[in-house]
Order: structure tokens, then C-alpha cells, then sequence
């Protein structure tokens, strides 16, 4: 028997305009998400402006519908934000919380990588880190 090995490589961070473009794309044709799946992950995992990445999920997070697999990314995205910078916006952490609440009370609407993001965010930041 033949077993392939699969490998992962975490994407890069792309340019600004380029995540926006693949978020924008996403928001307005669901065919568009594992574009912007890759954009969120890349500036989530590499980008140093917290500001844009914070946008970027937000963005997708109350815009997105329901169901769509970019809502649970997001707030993974978030917390990997949280675990990179110590700090997060009173807004980004809400929505956190939110697309958390949500994927607990019903996975096809925002699926549990949502509740993971939650948990990275109460891991690394401590009371009063937001901003």
C-alpha cells in the first residue's frame, strides 16, 4: 500500500491590496472564499499591522453569511492575531466572542475553529489588553 504524505505550508502574507481584493471577492461570490481563506491565514499568521488583520477578519466576520467556512476562519484568524501581538480591539475580541457563541449553538452556521480562536484569545491576553 502507497501512503502519500501531505505537507502544509503556511501562506505567505500578501500584499494589502491583494487581501482586500480576495476578502471583497469572497464577501460577494462564496466560489471566491479558499482565495480568501488564503489571504486571511497568510496576514493573520505574518502580517505586522494588527490594525489590517483585525479589519480584514471583522470584515468577514459580520459580513460573511451564515455558513460560510470564512466565519469560524476568522475568528481563528483572530486568535492567532491575539497569540502574535498580546492584543486585540474591544470590537475584534466581541466579535470573537460572537462567532464562538455561534458555532456552539449551531456548527453549520459558523463551524468550531471559531471556538478554538476564542480559546487562543483568552490563552493570550490578559485582562485590560485591549485596546
Amino acid at each position: 500500500m502507497k501512503h502519500s504524505h501531505r505537507t502544509f505550508e503556511n501562506p505567505p502574507a500578501l500584499p494589502h491590496d491583494v487581501v482586500t481584493e480576495a476578502v471583497e471577492r469572497a464577501l460577494g461570490d462564496t466560489a471566491h472564499a479558499p482565495s480568501a481563506a488564503v489571504a486571511l491565514v497568510g496576514i493573520a499568521l505574518s502580517d505586522d499591522d494588527r490594525a489590517f488583520i483585525e479589519h480584514c477578519c471583522i470584515e468577514v466576520g459580520t459580513r460573511a453569511a451564515a455558513g460560510s467556512q470564512l466565519l469560524g476562519l476568522a475568528g481563528l484568524c483572530l486568535g492567532h492575531t491575539a497569540r502574535r501581538f498580546g492584543q486585540l480591539s474591544e470590537r475584534a475580541i466581541a466579535l470573537a466572542e460572537a462567532l464562538a457563541t455561534r458555532a456552539g449553538l449551531d456548527p453549520s452556521d459558523v463551524d468550531g475553529r471559531a471556538l478554538d480562536g476564542l480559546d487562543d484569545i483568552r490563552s493570550y491576553l490578559h485582562h485590560g489588553e485591549a485596546e
